[in-house]
Formats: C-alpha cells, structure tokens, sequence
C-alpha cells in the first residue's frame, strides 16, 4: 500500500470518526467523563500495583477514594453554590438599582456636565432592568426544565462511575490491545505521538486542573473572608475559567471589584482588597503554579484554547465543552508532528534540480 492510499484510509477513517462522534453526541457524555477520570486516576493505580497490590484491588481502592471524595466535595459545595445562585438571581433588581444610582450621582457628572451621558447610560440600564424579571423567570424555567430531567442525571451519576471502574480495571489491557493492532510500519512514530500525546495531557490538564481548583478555592475562600457578596459563587467560577490564561483572573476581577463598588463604596478599602485577591492569584499562578504544575513545553497558545472551546462547544454541546481543552492539546501534538514532517519532505526543501529563485 502506497503512502497516499495509506492517508486516504486514514483520512477516512478520521471522518467517519467526526460524524459518529457528531451523531452519537447526546449519548457520550457519561463515557467521555468515564474515559477521562480512568485515564487520569490510572497512575495512581499503577502505583499501588507497584507496591504489590493487585489490579482489582487498586482498582477498588482508587474508585472509593475518588467517590469519597467527590460525595463530600458534592455535599460540601453544592448546597452553598445553589444558595449564591438564588441569592444573586433574587438581588439582580436591586443590583440594577445600585448600578443605575452609581452611574446618576458618581459616573455621568466626571464626564459630562450636561447629564447626556448620565441620561444614555440610565436610559440603557432602565431597559435592562425591565428585563431582569424575565431573565429571573427564565432561569427559574430552566432550572426546572434540568430538574425535571432527573433520570438523566442519576443515570449519569450510575453510568459514569461503573463505566470508569471497568476502564481503569482494564486500561492496561486495552493500551496493550492497542499497540499490538498498530501497523508494523509505523508502530515506532505512532508510539512516539502517544507518548507526546500523553506527555502533554499529563502535563496541562492535570496540572491545569489542579491549578484552577487551587485559584477556585483561593478566590471564593478569600472573597468570602471580607464577606463580598456571592463572593464564593464569584471565586469557584473565575477559578474554573483560569484554564484559559488571564481570562480567569481578569474577567473574575472585574466582576468582583465591580460588586465591591457597589456594596463598598463608602469604605475603598475593601475595593482595593477585592482587587488585591485577584492580583495575589494572578501573581501566583504565574510565578508558582503554572511553572510547578503545568510546565512551560506545553505549546498551547490562549487562542487556541479559545478557539477549540467554541468549536467544539458548537460541535457536541456540553461535551464539547469538556473534551475541547485536551483535544486541543492533542491537535496541537499532531500539528506539530506534521509541520516537522512536512519540513523534512520536498514541498519544502524542493526537489534536486529546481530552477526556482
């Protein structure tokens, strides 16, 4: 088989994988959850192996940790986030109200004397508030449209956990499988891609994700510590986002230094400890974190990361969402593959005899 018959078959094979991924989206997201938690607690069990545990064993022993775990997490925050989100829907009016005010009486009169732009900045803030009712409603809507999906969720919270113990029982078997099905030919290269491939999930999403739970927990404790309101709703969520360099910390700032002006201004003080939280993380996490955790050989650039999120969020929904940071990361490896390749072939270097300039 030649090389262009072998990239036609792979290349094939590459898009009939999309579109089953494309169909089958509304189904592969307890097994996407399941793949990524065994491929990320499989160390962990390796280890234990190592210490002469047996495989079912370790495999218990890491699938109740991890349950543990996550149950108290689950118990601990989500009754204290659901309460922020009521809270924040419930005070939105009044928040219109503050921001109206601050804009008549602090705003308008630094920039223009004659109110103009008091008068198209109130004007815009009245029409947001004659909505915000309905936007509440909408919400409520829709949260009671999820609730009423609840057998999905419990069969997502049954399937994902038995789907993830079986794959972490199994996954050095079906890494085994795998490398004996590879083509002889290029067994050497596609074993090299893996090992790059897995060196940089290794390397940004696990250290990525331990980063945005450290800065998550950084933000909502501090923010709650001066007692800014929805301050733990505020930091969990900036922390999330932090996987997208700067937008975390930037995009949580505002919206924190923004609440603060409005419940603090008679007192800056707390407006400056608001943005001085921020910095703080920001600080670390460019100076401790990400260079500890994640490493800088990575080679994912922020736009990117943007763009595979709204590609991939368009593509598979919510899915999308979840697998779009590693399978930029893996793009990236066979990007970078394939401009190497194509450095070393005769597109590039042209052929012996060219009479070009």
């Amino acid at each position: 088989m030649t090389m262009r018959e072998q990239a036609v078959w792979w290349l094939l094979g590459l898009i009939i994988l999309i579109i089953l991924l494309v169909l089958l989206s509304n189904v592969l997201l307890p097994f996407v959850l399941a793949a990524g938690i065994a491929y990320f607690t499989d160390p962990l069990a390796d280890r234990l192996e190592r210490r002469g545990l047996s495989r079912v064993l370790a495999t218990v022993i890491v699938t109740a940790v991890a349950f543990i775990v996550a149950t108290i997490a689950l118990i601990i925050l989500i009754p204290l986030l659901i309460n922020q989100i009521q809270l924040a829907i419930d005070a939105a009016p009044e928040l219109f109200n503050a921001a109206r005010e601050f804009v008549e009486t602090r705003v308008a009169p630094l920039f223009d004397q004659d109110g103009a732009l008091g008068a198209a900045l109130t004007k815009g803030l009245n029409q947001a508030q004659s909505q915000i009712k309905d936007i509440s409603v909408g919400v409520l809507q829709g949260a009671w449209s999820v609730s009423l999906a609840g057998f999905q969720v419990v069969a997502l919270m049954v399937v994902t956990p038995v789907v993830a113990f079986y794959l972490l029982l199994d996954w050095d078997n079906m890494i085994a499988r795998i490398d004996d099905m590879l083509p002889r030919q290029h067994r050497d290269e596609i074993r090299w891609l893996a090992g790059e491939v897995d060196r940089v999930l290794a390397g940004f999403v696990r250290g990525q994700v331990t980063v945005c739970l450290i800065l998550g927990g950084f933000y909502a404790l501090a923010l709650t510590l001066i007692q800014l309101p929805f301050g733990l709703l505020v930091g969990f969520f900036a922390g999330l986002i932090s996987f997208i360099p700067f937008v975390g910390s930037i995009f949580g700032g505002a919206l924190s230094v923004g609440i603060a002006l409005f419940y603090f201004w008679n007192d800056p003080v707390w407006v400056v400890a608001t943005a001085a939280i921020f910095a703080a993380g920001q600080a670390v996490e460019g100076n401790f974190l990400t260079p500890k955790l994640v490493g800088g050989s990575v080679g994912l650039h922020p736009v990117w990361l943007m763009f595979a999120l709204s590609a991939f969020g368009a593509l598979f929904g919510f899915t999308g969402l979840l697998i779009a940071v590693p399978a930029a990361a893996v793009i990236g490896v066979f990007l970078r593959f394939s401009i190497g390749k194509y450095k070393q072939g005769a597109l590039y270097r042209g052929q012996r005899g060219d009479s070009g300039p």
